[in-house]
């Protein structure tokens, strides 16, 4: 499965505060996959984050896809399919959908923009946590 960044920033928040949510529950209910995340998940989370050394040791736990053309081809695929339909994801989002359909994986994520891809016909797979 593939984490998007709301699930991770959730997820974060919850351990930061000591607090049980829903992204700890889906994360003990998980327990024994191997999660990955989008090189451009790294990239939102340093984006927001002012502890880069935090945010760095956070994500250690995970391991990260990096985007290749077939990716890249896949997010042009995306973007056509979601504009043929007057609608599209953000920029980041259309890396992250491609990189879950790419590997065929389902998108952990609450971000119901992705919902989007669903509807226009796209077999991207969602979890909501």
């Amino acid at each position: 499965m593939l984490l998007d960044s709301s699930y991770l920033i959730d997820l974060e928040e919850e351990l930061a505060e000591r607090k049980f949510g829903p992204a700890i529950a889906f994360a003990n209910a998980h327990r024994r996959s191997a999660p990955r995340i989008s090189v451009v998940t790294v990239a939102e989370l340093a984006a927001g984050s002012p502890d880069e050394t935090a945010t760095r040791r956070f994500l250690a736990r995970y391991r990260v896809i990096t985007l290749k053309p077939q990716i890249a081809y896949l997010a042009g695929r995306l973007e056509r399919a979601l504009s043929a339909h007057g609608q599209r994801l953000g920029e980041n989002d259309n890396w992250i959908a491609a990189t879950a359909l790419y590997y065929g994986e389902p998108l952990v994520t609450n971000d119901h923009d992705f919902a989007r891809a669903v509807r226009a016909g796209l077999p991207l797979k969602l979890l909501r946590y």
